[in-house]
């Protein structure tokens, strides 16, 4: 099998377990926030009041969404909200895999695995903004293996490609 024949593999077989693993739209954001609380419980985090209502307009939200965004949002709720209490409750939200960072947009979104340590690409509809995790841990380990060939040792991996979703091709 020539390169570019497993590179076609690997690529319909990514899109593949992407979609019939983790459709972003049906995302049931309680659950997510339950799963949060249970894994934060089991590795002693503290999950406060204001972390988990991040958590959760991150949940709830279709759509990627900024850190000012949410202070607005927060601002509705409680009034006095400053972008410092956010930016920490991110950074905790970020630092223990319970959200990603899209750097690209400057948004974040929901961890469809928040138990796991993993790394995983995103693709941004250009369109209509909605990201989609690509969950096939094949990507990273490929990314990184070609990186270790080339006597690279990567620390960190942000993998963003954008372009059109389906339904905004078909629009």
């Amino acid at each position: 099998m020539s390169d570019r024949d497993e590179v076609n593999a690997l690529n319909h077989d990514v899109a593949d377990n992407a979609h019939a693993h983790h459709p972003h739209h049906h995302h049931d954001a309680k659950g997510f926030v339950r799963a949060v609380e249970h894994a934060s419980e089991e590795r002693g985090l503290r999950l406060t009041p204001l972390r988990k209502e991040v958590l959760e307009l991150i949940a709830v939200s279709r759509k990627p969404v900024k850190a000012y965004d949410l202070l607005d949002q927060l601002r509705e709720q409680h009034g006095n909200a400053a972008p410092p209490t956010v930016y920490r409750a991110l950074d905790f939200l970020l630092k223990n895999g319970f959200i990603h960072k899209l750097e690209s947009i400057n948004a974040f979104v929901s961890c469809h695995h928040p138990t796991e340590a993993h790394q995983v690409p995103f693709l941004i509809c250009d369109g209509c903004s909605s990201a989609q995790e690509v969950c096939d841990e094949r990507v990273a380990e490929l990314i990184e293996a070609q990186a270790r060939a080339l006597g690279f040792r990567p620390q960190a991996q942000t993998l963003e490609v954008h372009g059109l979703c389906k339904a905004c091709r078909k629009a």
